[in-house]
């Protein structure tokens, strides 16, 4: 037997639904789970493996702000894959919030970000990519509010930094150690 769900409530239905999910457990037991629903989402972590450097960006988060203060931190380009093809949505993000258009993308995996409240699955990406691909201007959209800011980031800083927890996303943290693992070489000492 495997546990069912009898039914779902929606409690708010925005960028993101929530739901509230009524559960028959395999004992029988009846319980309740809170639903954030919104999804499959992408990320990618593009790098240029002449100049070893990485593009990142940062905005304002509200819930990283609500926990901790922090009014930003460093982040891979990711967002929502509305629908389409997961390296379509990769490289759509990296080009709206890094101006730098992606070819050839490296999947890393697809993993669940949250899964004791989230539907979200994240497809992780990595991306090779050279000075002449950086065309757009970057910065997210302006009709969503982005206000995003791009960061060009040394390779071994980058890896300094998630090796002494300054690497606070764990989307991020996720995409520099499989650069690493796959790509040591783009970290040795030149």
């Amino acid at each position: 037997m495997v546990p069912i769900i009898r039914g779902t409530r929606l409690v708010h239905d925005g960028w993101a639904r929530f739901l509230v999910a009524e559960v028959t457990m395999p004992d029988g037991t009846r319980i309740t789970r809170e639903i954030e629903d919104h999804g499959r989402a992408v990320a990618v972590l593009p790098y240029d493996p002449t100049r070893r450097v990485a593009l990142l960006v940062s905005q304002f988060r509200a819930p990283v702000f609500f926990a901790e203060g922090p009014l930003d931190m460093l982040e891979t380009p990711a967002g929502i894959l509305d629908e389409g093809d997961p390296e379509e949505g990769a490289r759509r993000e990296a080009y709206e919030e890094t101006g730098v258009e992606l070819t050839a993308l490296e999947r890393v995996v697809s993993a669940w970000t949250a899964p004791g409240i989230s539907t979200e699955r994240m497809d992780l990406f990595l991306a090779a990519f050279s000075a002449a691909d950086r065309s757009g201007p970057g910065g997210g959209l302006a009709e969503e509010n982005e206000a995003i800011t791009v960061h060009e980031v040394a390779l071994d800083d980058l890896a300094a930094r998630s090796d002494r927890g300054e690497v606070a996303d764990m989307k991020t943290l996720t995409l520099v150690f499989a650069l690493r693992l796959r790509h040591p070489h783009l970290f040795a000492a030149a």
